[in-house]
C-alpha cells in the first residue's frame, strides 16, 4: 500500500485478518469495544446502516489511538457485514437456537449480503464509507446437515450464521453472484482501489 504509516484493523475477525493477508496487507489488528447488538437500525437502508456500524467501529479505535499515540499516523480500517433476506436484516447470531432460525431462512431461496467499510486518517480524522453486496442463493438444504452446523458451533461470529467458503468446501449447494469476499468480510474486488485513493488524500 502506498501512503502514510500503519493500517489497523478494528475488528476482531479473523477472517478479515486473514483476508487481508493474503492480499498482502500487513495489518495491526485493534478490535474495536462497539456493542452494535444494542444499537437499533431504524428506517435506514440496510446500506447506510452497515457503513455508519462500520464508521462508529473505526471511530472509536482512532480516538483511542489518538490519545494514546498523539503522532500517530496510518489508516483505520473499519468493517461490518449483514445479511439481507425478506425485508429481514441478519447480523451475528445470539445463539444457536438463532443460528439454526437464520439458516433455515435462507435456504431455497436468494439474499443479499452487504459489507460496509470506513477508512479513518488517524491523523487528522479525514474519513471515506463505501459498501459492496453480493448475492448469494443457497439450494435444497435438509434439516440434519443445518443442525449437525450448528451442533459444531462454526456459526459463532458470521454474519447469517454462515461462511461462504466452509459451506462451499462442505458442499452445501451455495452460489454467490458478486465477491465471494465480501460476503467472508471484506470487499478485496474495490477495498485496494479505496485504500490506494484515500491514502493519497482523494
Amino acid at each position: 500500500m502506498t501512503g502514510p504509516g500503519a493500517i489497523w484493523l478494528a475488528s476482531a475477525s479473523p477472517r478479515r485478518r486473514q483476508i487481508l493477508a493474503e492480499a498482502g496487507y500487513d495489518v495491526l489488528v485493534r478490535p474495536s469495544d462497539l456493542d452494535d447488538a444494542t444499537m437499533k437500525r431504524g428506517g435506514v437502508p440496510v446500506e447506510a446502516w452497515v457503513m455508519a456500524l462500520a464508521f462508529f467501529k473505526a471511530r472509536r479505535v482512532a480516538d483511542a489511538i489518538r490519545r494514546q499515540q498523539p503522532n500517530a499516523a496510518g489508516i483505520v480500517l473499519g468493517a461490518d457485514t449483514l445479511c439481507a433476506c425478506d425485508g429481514r436484516i441478519l447480523g451475528q447470531p445470539r445463539d444457536a437456537a438463532d443460528a439454526q432460525r437464520m439458516l433455515r431462512l435462507l435456504r431455497e431461496r436468494a439474499h443479499r449480503t452487504i459489507t460496509g467499510v470506513a477508512l479513518i486518517d488517524v491523523r487528522c480524522g479525514r474519513r471515506m464509507l463505501a459498501a459492496d453486496s453480493a448475492t448469494v442463493r443457497v439450494g435444497r438444504l435438509g434439516d440434519e446437515p443445518i443442525e449437525a452446523y450448528v451442533r459444531s458451533g462454526d456459526w459463532r461470529g458470521k454474519a447469517g450464521a454462515y461462511n461462504l467458503s466452509e459451506r462451499i468446501e462442505a458442499g452445501w449447494p451455495i452460489d454467490c453472484d458478486g465477491d465471494p469476499a465480501t460476503v467472508m468480510g471484506l470487499p478485496m474486488r474495490r477495498l485496494p482501489a479505496w485504500l490506494d485513493r484515500f491514502a493519497q488524500g482523494h
